[in-house]
């Protein structure tokens, strides 16, 4: 009998300790896909995420957006014309060169608008070099495996009695559980920031209107501020997910097995709230609101 016990518990040993293993595997196998998901998605400038969208936005932006931003340059135009002329005692005191220098700010004022998209595009692009950078670097150095200490983490499984073993199972299968939602987290963020950057791109002719003017230039600031922030909320992403990659790395060593699963799992909540934080974080970076 007792024979038969030692070998239903030593089987059951196995199974527990195999799909511990394979959990824990499949969970880091998942944090260097998700790494590598981020990268593509947060380095993409809106023309190479999806062209279809970037060319309907751009059509509706040229079409719709474009006559109107025309209008309001030209009222923002006339009134620098008006504050030129007024301030200099009511007309009594003009001289020639405030009219070259609304003709010179004007013709700026025309070549910003009618370069709005190439403007645009070269804040992303700009970004995006960066974020590609920065991911090449946390690809290669933080690409999590279990391979270096499997041998010595399944021995200390074996050593375990059945019973707190089933624990593990369950906890690290709750961790797997973790990490895709974490999966849903990063697919709202990256997908929700690009929704976000079509969206603010196709109103960009009108802001940029306003960009010479003294009283109405502020609105064109806080709108290349925004473009800026949305461009490196990708680089702030990049850096969590890394440092996230980094806090798990040792978990395999972590000498209470327990402890280390939950820790991984209270990491994994943490990254996703400070995923969802990285938008509002870039913003005060760079001041827009």
């Amino acid at each position: 009998m007792d024979l038969i016990w030692g070998k239903f518990t030593e089987w059951l040993k196995e199974m527990l300790v195999s799909g511990i293993m394979d959990n824990l595997n499949g969970m880091f196998n998942y944090v260097n896909g998700r790494v590598a998901e981020i990268a593509g998605q947060v380095g993409a400038t809106p023309q190479g995420w999806n062209s279809g969208i970037y060319n309907m936005i751009r059509t509706l932006s040229d079409n719709v957006i474009l006559p109107i931003a025309g209008v309001i340059l030209a009222f923002v135009m006339t009134l620098e014309l008006i504050q030129l002329i007024t301030e200099k005692n009511n007309m009594h005191d003009v001289d020639t060169w405030m009219f070259f220098k609304w003709i010179f700010k004007t013709a700026c004022a025309v070549l910003i608008v009618t370069n709005t998209w190439n403007i645009v595009m070269g804040v992303f692009e700009a970004a995006q070099s960066v974020v590609n950078s920065a991911s090449g670097i946390i690809i290669s150095d933080t690409s999590l495996a279990l391979s270096d200490n499997i041998a010595s983490f399944e021995a200390r499984l074996m050593e375990m009695e059945p019973w707190p073993l089933l624990g593990l199972w369950l906890q690290s299968f709750i961790v797997s559980l973790g990490m895709w939602v974490m999966g849903i987290c990063i697919f709202l963020i990256c997908y929700g920031r690009m929704i976000e950057i079509y969206c603010v791109t196709s109103i960009a002719p009108i802001p940029m209107a306003t960009m010479v003017n003294r009283e109405w230039g502020q609105t064109g600031q806080n709108y290349l501020r925004s473009l800026f922030a949305l461009g490196f909320q990708g680089f702030l992403i990049i850096v969590c997910v890394a440092i996230y990659a980094v806090l798990v790395q040792n978990i395999a060593a972590e000498p209470d097995m327990t402890a280390a699963i939950w820790t991984c799992m209270g990491y994994t909540v943490l990254l996703c709230f400070t995923l969802f934080k990285t938008g509002s974080l870039a913003k005060s970076l760079f001041n827009a609101h």
